[in-house]
């Protein structure tokens, strides 16, 4: 069965800003999104005849046996099958790793790697706008991991400028066990936390700047990563909701996961996009190494990975 094979990259966010609700039903960030050298795997081989793909997944126990209208991957063939007419019949096979609903991009991921893989099979060798598109149709970080390489995302997250961050520097991992609901935590971020943004009182990144005013935000920001770790921005408005919500026991549990990663020595650490994944970056890959055998312990998830640079594999 002639098929390639695909590496689906997790990402994290190594900072994250959320304005208010906009008239199209999104919220505005500014963000900056770092590919990790762990991931997801793609099989996709081409099956005699047409009509829809067969998806099989493989790893975690919670993605199995999810109805087509509940994975992404269908819907990327489908808007790869209108846009170029190649309806031959597809096995695809996902290896699982990355936790669904963990803010690390996992179902987007899948759905570049899926609609790149689409692009050479049928050989439609389509313009990177058009795959951009449709990658954007299919959800706001989706257009990020066609990219490559980290980069400053603004808008609803779709707009994009390339960042030079430090490939292969130790992260470390933590996942409390429990899925995070990004629709949900929207609701409760414009329920709860103290001090919403007026309106217009924030511009996400690429919202109304030119092209060249959003690439010098992002020469700023690679200025930034280029020096000192403690000048790096942090801080992701979920946390401080997620903290304050009484309803749910999931800040105290990132408060915990947060606490133990400086304790074990990260010299950076944070919250991945709307939860549930925390990180903890490291200068140190012994020190890292031991963090994570020390957090393995106690946590039910926990690994071990680097940062990607852009056009490289892990």
């Amino acid at each position: 069965m002639p098929g390639l094979t695909v590496e689906a990259p997790a990402k994290i966010n190594l900072y994250l800003r959320i304005g208010e609700r906009r008239a199209d039903g999104y919220h505005g960030i500014e963000s900056l999104f770092v590919p990790l050298a762990f991931g997801d795997t793609l099989r996709v081989g081409l099956l005699d005849g047409e009509g829809p793909p067969r998806v099989r997944m493989e790893g975690s126990p919670a993605v199995r046996g999810l109805p087509p209208g509940d994975n992404i991957l269908y819907a990327a063939f489908s808007l790869f099958r209108e846009k170029t007419g190649f309806c031959r019949r597809l096995d695809i096979e996902v290896t699982k790793r990355i936790p669904m609903g963990g803010g690390l991009g996992g179902g987007s991921s899948d759905a570049a790697a899926l609609l790149a893989a689409l692009d050479r099979l049928s050989g439609a060798g389509l313009p990177g706008k058009d795959l951009r598109t449709m990658a954007e149709k299919l959800g706001s970080d989706v257009p990020f991991f066609l990219l490559g390489g980290a980069a400053l995302a603004g808008g609803r997250g779709e707009c994009l400028a390339p960042v030079d961050f430090p490939a292969g520097m130790p992260l470390v991992l933590v996942n409390p066990g429990f899925a995070s609901d990004t629709a949900a935590a929207y609701r409760r971020l414009d329920r709860l936390r103290p001090e919403a943004p007026r309106k217009g009182s924030f511009q996400a990144a690429g919202e109304t700047e030119s092209d060249g005013d959003f690439a010098g935000r992002a020469a700023c920001l690679e200025s930034r990563i280029a020096g000192k770790m403690r000048d790096w921005p942090r801080g992701n408005d979920f946390l401080p909701v997620f903290r304050d919500d009484g309803e749910n026991g999931d800040g105290a549990v990132y408060t915990e996961i947060l606490s133990a990663l400086d304790g074990a020595g990260a010299d950076f650490s944070g919250l991945s996009g709307s939860g549930s994944t925390c990180f903890g970056i490291f200068t140190d890959g012994g020190r890292a190494e031991t963090a994570a055998d020390m957090l393995s312990k106690g946590w039910p998830f926990v690994r071990l990975t680097f940062s990607l640079r852009a056009g490289s594999r892990r």
